[in-house]
């Protein structure tokens, strides 16, 4: 929705194993810590148009009195530190350990990367001796071709 990619409140609270007014209760008393970029409701026109997409009993559409709420994937993380469910303490715990794995695998890249760089500056300057070295025997072989050449072989004087 909106171009970007979310999840519904009532998707989130069935994962967090809360009931969906709570979810939403929770959100509104942070409403803060949830800018647009990570949650955002839907319009009238979203809303109606996304139940027109779903074939639905009328007993689905109790509890649909209101436009859902839409989360994105930092609104889903954002969610798990407000919410007070032992499923969203768990997902806060797997999220902040996520973060500082990837924060260490970055710090290894780029010792990697710094490594890989150094190898290259060595051997570019081992190849400037070896460039010099074939620049140097093109130029004295430039220099012998005005002088007359030996001839090769076997000579029977």
């Amino acid at each position: 929705m909106r171009g970007e990619k979310v999840m519904l409140d009532r998707d989130l609270a069935a994962l967090y194993g809360v009931e969906t007014k709570v979810l939403k209760q929770a959100v509104r008393r942070n409403i803060e810590r949830f800018p647009s970029d990570f949650m955002f409701v839907l319009s009238s026109n979203e809303f109606k148009d996304w139940r027109s997409q779903f074939v639905t009993s009328k007993a689905d559409l109790k509890g649909l009195r209101y436009a859902p709420m839409a989360f994105t994937e930092q609104g889903v993380a954002m969610l798990s530190s407000v919410l007070r469910s032992a499923r969203a303490t768990e997902v806060n715990i797997a999220v902040m350990r996520t973060f500082v794995r990837l924060r260490n695998l970055m710090v290894s890249h780029k010792d990697l990367a710094d490594k890989i760089l150094n190898l290259e500056n060595k051997y570019e300057e081992q190849f400037q001796v070896v460039f010099k070295a074939i620049q140097a025997l093109i130029a004295s072989e430039e220099a012998e071709g005005s002088a007359p050449k030996r001839k090769m072989g076997f000579r029977v004087d």
